[in-house]
């Protein structure tokens, strides 16, 4: 397949930013370290979902149940004509055995009889009832003499194995019967005590006994600041009488917000850990249901439930999917969304000042929860989780390596500069993914080659070995992120090449590793100016040294325009328009599409297409010149790569040496301020 270019970002955080930005250059940031050709053309649509197997009703219930009757009542047919069958003789026949002195003896049982022949044979018969065996033969006319010499015994039909034996053709049906209806009863009261209880909160509830499941400040790397800001609330619920003495009220609500991955939850077990007291744990979906009033009735069994157990933290995730804004038209102003929300607001004003339940919420979307959820009273302290820095990532690091075995040479300082962008999430999984490699490879110690690998395969990801690439492919793909990684080499404020490769990851026929040389809050234009002409650089290479355009740089110039877009319309770097914002605001959704509420006139809007346009060809012209400057050494870039697929960053810088391109370095940095 021809390649294709992965997502990805070059946008840094600024000051005084809007949620929803900060979250979008969060994920640029990260992304900004690779620059990558290519993906497969096609797009595999969403996988079929499988069908779930609907519950068993109770008409399957009766049929298993008839089943197994009519199988009981098979055995025991079975079973009670099972054995050695008698043969059956007549009263005359009887009489005439006797009088030849055929017969040995004679049992007798009610009506029945067991008639044991000389011969050793057994047969049965029956007399008449109400009348002795013996007038019933003297009146079938047998001698006296040959009925004396027959044995005869009566044994009575009594005790409990004989009324068991009588009674069981009868009683076991209605046992069974019996039985049926208890079993049907049974499912009938447990279906409606499962529709009582569909009401009930389904939190999750950590003890503050449960060891294996505590966790304090200590397993929490980084977040300083949060750490202090909570801090007060664990003081608390150790000692309320102290604030409550002095007149001061805790917080009842703090709003855990920060990109996705860095720790929300982890920190507010973190909060209930050091203070040991009950968890209560619920995602803001688990309140909505599809019946009206379910969300709000389990609001008030959770906050009745952690009042019982107070002190205790309430902790609710993703708390956006109950509480965004109200009145939006969509699912009309009485939905069970709002009712939900609704509920919750009224228990955290229902609060008394001695109560020591204490209400905490995560989420990566503030800029869309109601505004009285925010207000003072409720949610009224907002703490901020950023994503780590090197010191913090290093830390991290150092946590989720607790149980792995190292080699000597595993240096996680390494690590962390190499992983800028990455939350607490993205390095627990780069350490597992490093183990996993190590286990794959039936090694013993998780190597510092391990975890370089595994920094590729969470940011593009793993290696796709059968995407093999013809010669020509092979050959424009090197040209491509050659050019990439000349034109951020030669220009004064793009980031430092740290790897080249052409073999696939994920998506990506092939990338270029860029690292800054320094972790920065903020991008000037002159960055993004050359970030631009970085990104442009792949298209520009193919369009002149092949004379055509493949689909490899469709990416490069969608995040190129995407650039350009925001310094014009969002940051003021027009020359022309100023220092004026026109970013537009996403308006309401309409046929599953949001429709864009622009803020400014359709002249501005064609002033703000012509400037884009004048950046995107600004950075197309400069990367040109680099290029053409730079031919000779493009063209051993290329060629190395074809040969091994992969340079490093010292190979890297000597090509450029030979070339007369000096390497970035910090003194670089230094220079520049």
């Amino acid at each position: 397949m021809d390649p294709k270019e992965q997502d990805k970002s070059t946008e840094k955080n600024t000051p005084n930013l809007s949620p929803k930005d900060e979250r979008r250059q969060a994920e640029r940031r990260k992304r900004l370290l690779v620059t990558r050709i290519g993906a497969d053309r096609r797009r595999s649509g969403p996988s079929p979902q499988k069908p779930t197997t609907p519950p068993k009703n109770l008409i399957t219930q009766a049929v298993v149940a008839v089943v197994i009757f009519v199988a009981l009542v098979s055995l025991y047919s079975f079973f009670s004509g099972f054995g050695d069958k008698k043969e059956v003789v007549g009263l005359s026949d009887l009489s005439q055995n006797i009088s030849q002195g055929l017969v040995k003896s004679i049992v007798i049982k009610g009506d029945n009889l067991t008639v044991e022949y000389k011969d050793g044979s057994t047969k049965l018969s029956k007399k008449e009832e109400g009348t002795a065996l013996s007038t019933t033969l003297t009146n079938y006319k047998v001698p006296e003499a040959a009925l004396s010499k027959v044995n005869m015994s009566v044994e009575n039909n009594q005790g409990l194995g004989f009324w068991i034996l009588s009674l069981a053709p009868i009683l076991l049906p209605i046992l069974f019967v019996i039985f049926f209806l208890w079993f049907m009863s049974r499912q009938v009261k447990g279906a409606g005590m499962q529709a009582f209880s569909f009401g009930q909160s389904k939190a999750r509830l950590i003890h503050p006994d449960d060891k294996g499941s505590r966790i304090t400040f200590k397993d929490v790397a980084g977040a300083k600041e949060a750490k202090e800001e909570l801090g007060e609330i664990v003081d608390f619920l150790r000692n309320p009488k102290k604030f409550l003495d002095i007149g001061a009220r805790i917080p009842k609500g703090i709003l855990l917000m920060g990109a996705p991955g860095t720790g929300k939850t982890m920190l507010a077990r973190a909060v209930a850990g050091e203070a040991g007291v009950s968890f209560f744990s619920i995602s803001g979906s688990e309140f909505v249901e599809m019946f009206v009033g379910v969300g709000a009735s389990r609001v008030r069994d959770l906050f009745d439930m952690a009042k019982r157990a107070s002190p205790a933290i309430i902790f609710v995730d993703e708390i956006d999917a109950v509480g965004r804004v109200r009145g939006t038209g969509m699912g009309g102003g009485n939905d069970e969304r709002e009712q939900t929300l609704n509920q919750i607001l009224v228990e955290m004003d229902g609060f008394e000042p001695t109560e020591k339940v204490i209400v905490m919420a995560a989420t990566n979307r503030p800029d869309v929860l109601d505004p009285a959820l925010l207000r003072p009273g409720r949610f009224d302290r907002r703490v901020t989780l950023d994503l780590p820095d090197r010191k913090d990532r290093l830390e991290i690091l150092t946590i989720h390596s607790r149980k792995k075995p190292f080699a000597e040479d595993v240096n996680l300082a390494v690590i962390a500069e190499r992983t800028p962008g990455f939350s607490g999430a993205d390095l627990y999984s780069l350490m597992n993914e490093g183990a996993i490699l190590a286990a794959r490879e039936n090694r013993l110690k998780v190597a510092q080659y391990d975890l370089i690998r595994s920094i590729e395969k969470v940011m593009i990801g793993p290696e796709r070995k059968s995407h093999i690439l013809n010669k020509k492919e092979k050959e424009i793909t090197a040209y491509h992120e050659g050019g990439h990684a000349l034109v951020s080499s030669v220009l004064p404020y793009a980031d430092p090449v740290h790897k080249i490769s052409i073999i696939a990851r994920g998506r990506a026929g092939g990338y270029v590793f860029k690292l800054p040389l320094e972790e920065n809050k903020l991008q000037t234009k002159k960055e993004f100016l050359d970030d631009i002409a970085v990104t442009l650089a792949g298209y520009v290479v193919e369009k002149s040294i092949f004379g055509d355009v493949s689909t490899g740089p469709s990416n490069d110039l969608q995040v190129a325009t995407a650039i350009a877009r925001d310094m014009v319309a969002k940051y003021g770097m027009s020359d022309k328009l100023g220092p004026v914002a026109f970013e537009s605001q996403p308006g309401r959704p309409l046929f599953g599409a949001n429709i864009e509420q622009r803020g400014f006139s359709e002249e501005i809007g064609a002033q703000i297409d012509a400037e884009v346009y004048k950046i995107i060809d600004d950075g197309m012209k400069r990367a040109a010149k680099v290029i053409k400057d730079h031919r000779s050494t493009l063209d051993a870039i290329a060629k190395r790569l074809i040969e091994v697929e992969t340079i490093e960053q010292k190979d890297f810088e000597d090509i450029l040496i030979a070339h007369k391109i000096t390497p970035k370095r910090k003194k670089d940095l230094e220079h520049q301020k």
